[in-house]
């Protein structure tokens, strides 16, 4: 059986993203969500620096991992795309307190 993700806490997840880069930025940078099985993941996207019009990189910043229960855990993108879980946060948590630690980022992982 599938796993259902919440959807008031992915809308949450969006809301952050959105809220993140002021329109007036939107050409320059933008955050993407996506969602695959019980994970929602976080891209930062920035247009190629010398490629053709429309093309954008696109770098890990987050992934969060639905445990059940209203709960959830939180990974990093590293150098080379891959997911490392995230150790300066305790494990099953509510989306509030993961986005909190994203946004304020205090180790430097998200956002540099």
């Amino acid at each position: 059986m599938a796993t259902v993700l919440p959807e008031i806490d992915v809308e949450k997840v969006r809301r952050f993203c959105r809220d993140r880069v002021p329109a007036k930025f939107h050409d320059e940078v933008r955050l993407e969500v996506t969602t695959r099985g019980k994970s929602v993941s976080i891209f930062e996207c920035r247009p190629v620096w010398k490629g053709a019009p429309g093309e954008w990189t696109k770098t890990s910043v987050a992934q969060i991992r639905y445990d059940g229960a209203g709960t959830w855990s939180l990974y990093f993108g590293d150098r080379n795309g891959k997911w490392v879980e995230y150790f300066d946060l305790d494990t099953h948590q509510p989306i509030n307190v993961i986005l909190d630690e994203i946004g304020s980022d205090p180790t430097c992982v998200f956002w540099g």
